[in-house]
């Protein structure tokens, strides 16, 4: 019985953590659809310059992610994380007042971004805290399916909400769901855990940055980039392609592949399937690739079976990427002590966000070209993450694994 109890998964603590993750995932993403059209129709600026603008958000949160991981290792992680949500919700109401000056509106982008790369760091480790850890695979898995979940909800309800026009009101639903988030946070409770500081401190790279998991981080930024390439630019792609109905579905559609992968891929995780499990959703992930390399030419010979390519890319493609999440998470937590996890997450997620940034500066430039070159170069890049992951990653992790 007290086993059992100990290896509980879904305690009040895990749920409110889980509840908190999707209202700081759902208060996000009903800006990213939204932001663009909010800049064009307030500051009257070119479609580059909105480029330029949003981008300066990613590039907080990169700028951040070492120094997070770091701080999350060395300080009370329950204590960052609260004022990290803390200054993420805060963010928000600098929407309300700044509505005449386009440079201010960047720093408070760049200030959210830092708030952001912050939090999502020390989020992510704290739940792994809370977790037992004979079930981390399925517990990351349904923590996971929170942030799927305000990916397939959050832009939907955006774009409803500003269909009148009324910017204000979209701010003001961002803010109380992330209030609402920082509450729960704040009403989970967490082990206590020593803090070891460390007597020969030294400000180097390995303080930042895991080292053991830099071969499995090269892959997951080749994974990364058709990721970024599909988010950014596949309506785009649809419509060039005649896809012109229900395009938007492909993310509800692709949202229900992320979930679905969660009801096995966890479970495997935690049986010790972890690098099998990550090659499997590549490989699936591959599939989904190869579809939207050949959306095009597909189209071009039978719109109707152009539609059916488009949907049934988005779940391969949803269903490979959230078959591999988990456990490349686990990945690199068990290539890390227990004093170094939020360092092992900052570097899983800097590679990730470098391969999404990647992939849109990269898909922008190509797409020039023609949008189908963008995806024949993502499967592609898939197929080298296959292949690296399964020749060099795979024996590194298992002579390197502390557990």
């Amino acid at each position: 019985m007290e086993s059992q109890t100990k290896d509980r998964l879904f305690t009040c603590d895990y749920i409110f953590v889980c509840i908190s993750a999707f209202m700081m995932s759902f208060s996000f993403f009903i800006l990213v659809p939204t932001l663009p059209l909010y800049l064009k129709d307030t500051f009257d600026i070119s479609p580059a310059m909105v480029g330029v603008v949003l981008s300066c958000y990613v590039v907080a949160v990169l700028s951040v992610r070492p120094m997070a991981g770091f701080v999350a290792d060395t300080l009370p992680r329950k204590s960052v994380y609260v004022v990290a949500y803390a200054l993420f919700v805060a963010s928000f109401t600098g929407y309300f007042f700044i509505t005449q000056s386009l440079a201010l509106f960047i720093l408070l982008r760049v200030f959210h971004g830092f708030s952001f790369g912050m939090l999502t760091t020390a989020a992510n480790t704290l739940v792994i805290d809370i977790m037992p850890s004979s079930r981390r695979g399925e517990g990351l898995g349904y923590y996971g399916v929170t942030n799927n979940l305000a990916m397939a909800f959050g832009p939907m309800v955006g774009l409803f909400v500003i269909s009148s026009g009324n910017y204000t009101l979209l701010f003001l639903t961002s803010l109380v769901t992330g209030i609402i988030g920082l509450v729960l946070g704040i009403s989970a409770r967490v082990p206590r855990r020593e803090l070891q500081p460390n007597k020969e401190f030294s400000l180097s790279a390995d303080r930042f940055f895991l080292k053991e998991g830099v071969r499995a981080c090269i892959a997951f930024f080749l994974l990364a980039v058709p990721y970024g390439m599909t988010t950014s630019y596949m309506a785009l792609y649809a419509a060039q392609s005649g896809i012109t109905h229900n395009a938007g579905l492909f993310f509800t559609v692709m949202a229900a592949g992320l979930i679905a992968s969660r009801l096995h891929s966890g479970k495997r995780v935690d049986q010790g399937y972890i690098t099998q499990t990550i090659l499997l959703g590549i490989a699936i992930a591959f599939l989904g690739g190869v579809g939207e390399a050949l959306l095009s030419t597909v189209s071009g010979l039978s719109i109707t079976a152009g539609y059916i390519t488009y949907f049934v890319t988005a779940f391969l493609f949803g269903y490979g990427y959230g078959t591999m999440f988990p456990a490349y998470n686990t990945l690199f937590i068990n290539l890390a002590p227990n004093s170094r996890r939020a360092t092992a997450n900052a570097t899983y997620l800097t590679g990730w966000d470098v391969g999404i940034g990647g992939g849109m500066l990269l898909g922008g430039y190509i797409s020039e070209f023609d949008y189908s070159y963008c995806y024949m170069l993502g499967a592609g890049l898939i197929l080298v993450a296959l292949l690296f992951f399964w020749r060099v990653v795979t024996p590194h992790f298992h002579k390197y694994k502390l557990r």
